[in-house]
């Protein structure tokens, strides 16, 4: 399957406020469809994304430290749900420059909530 990272980091900057929406899943969604991706049957919930992207043909990859890990351009982040936050988890896609879901992030991490419990994540790269 063809992926263009470059069309999915162009859609994901161009739609990002900045502020989040709580409506990450569907702003990533969007933009993985813009790079050719297939989220037919996708989750309603960021944190269950896994398998839709590796579906369409990401592969999950290791990083032990988020602060220092060279991410690319088309990496997109699946964390898990805070114990005091949203449920539903969240997800974000990496521009080349910074991580961005519904808004553009700070960080890795979409907000203190995450920053301060740091729940698992999966990061998947094409």
């Amino acid at each position: 399957m063809s992926f263009d990272a470059t069309k999915f980091a162009t859609h994901l900057r161009k739609n990002a406020g900045k502020h989040s929406k709580s409506s990450c899943a569907k702003y990533v969604r969007r933009a993985l469809e813009a790079g050719g991706a297939d989220t037919k049957g996708h989750p309603v919930f960021a944190k269950l994304y896994g398998p839709t992207l590796m579906r369409n043909g990401f592969h999950a990859i290791t990083v032990d430290n988020p602060d220092k890990f060279a991410f690319q351009q088309g990496d997109i982040v699946v964390i898990e749900a805070t114990k005091h936050g949203n449920p539903a988890g969240h997800i974000a896609g990496y521009d080349g420059k910074a991580w961005i879901s519904d808004f553009i992030q700070g960080d890795f991490w979409p907000g203190p909530v995450y920053a301060k419990e740091k729940p698992n994540y999966a990061v998947y790269r094409h």
